[in-house]
């Protein structure tokens, strides 16, 4: 099978955060990291960018990651990209890095690995409809126009309930493969908050966008950036999300979960498009 290259991270380094926020910057953006060398042994102690905070704990204290060097350091050295994770003796990569599926999309649009986004006329970056600003817009091969927007999907489990339930429940024999992919998921003071405002008004911008204009193609991407999973959903810890999520769909928005998989020299390669589940 042909290697689609999707995105790249020069100079990876392995790494364990020490604490978040760090001791010499009290800011939960930024982290302290051990760094360890091609053998394991402790190299040194670096201050690293934290972009996706804590990430559901999979960037929290004691937690294994992945950094790379901070193309403009100031306070930080490092910038954290990946996380680290063993589970019933498998290894496997996460993409953090809430920047890093915009990227890996638009390598997707440029070199047409997403089936129903082949061929196309025209991209822009960044552009704005309505009250926001969407990742990527453009013409496809029909000579529709297209507006999409980009979200990175870092959460998984066996089951997609409150923490406090899943830790009741035994996962022992299911496949380590066999989780469910849900968006969105983050800290919130009241469980009957949302999530992220932000991502509601996308996603009821893109069905209104779509009612306004039935030839327009109205897309959101979700960036699976993890191979232990067998479908995507909106999140039930959000429900008000996932039934704008669920409508828009109805309505005629175009819902694309893609996932990828990293390797341990730093490279990401898209995989397929998994199924959405309502």
């Amino acid at each position: 099978m042909e290697n689609k290259t999707v995105y790249q991270l020069n100079g990876m380094i392995k790494g364990k955060i020490i604490s978040r926020p760090s001791k010499h910057c009290k800011t939960p953006y930024v982290a302290d990291v051990l760094l360890y060398d091609e053998n394991n042994e402790p190299l040194e102690e670096v201050i690293a960018h934290a972009p996706s905070l804590g990430c559901c704990g999979y960037a929290d204290k004691e937690q294994y990651v992945y950094v790379v060097p901070h193309e403009k350091p100031k306070t930080c050295s490092h910038v954290i990209h990946l996380a680290h994770r063993e589970e019933k003796e498998q290894k496997y990569l996460i993409g953090i890095h809430p920047k890093s599926a915009e990227k890996i999309v638009n390598m997707c649009l440029e070199n047409s690995y997403i089936e129903s986004l082949q061929n196309l006329k025209e991209i822009k970056a960044e552009q704005c409809f309505l009250n926001s600003r969407f990742d990527f817009c453009g013409i496809d091969e029909n000579n529709r126009k297209f507006i999409l927007e980009v979200k990175n999907v870092p959460c998984a489990d066996y089951e997609d309930i409150f923490a406090k339930e899943r830790k009741k429940r035994n996962y022992d024999s299911w496949a380590y493969d066999s989780k469910i992919a849900y968006f969105p998921d983050g800290y919130r003071k009241k469980n009957t908050d949302i999530v992220s405002p932000r991502a509601l008004k996308h996603i009821q911008e893109l069905e209104q966008l779509k009612q306004e204009n039935a030839d327009l193609r109205t897309i959101i991407v979700f960036v699976i950036q993890r191979t232990d999973i067998l479908y995507f959903q909106g999140s039930n810890l959000d429900p008000i999300y996932k039934e704008a999520l669920n409508k828009a769909y109805k309505n005629g928005v175009e819902i694309i979960p893609i996932q990828v998989n990293w390797d341990y020299e730093g490279n990401c390669y898209y995989n397929k498009i998994i199924p959405f589940k309502l």
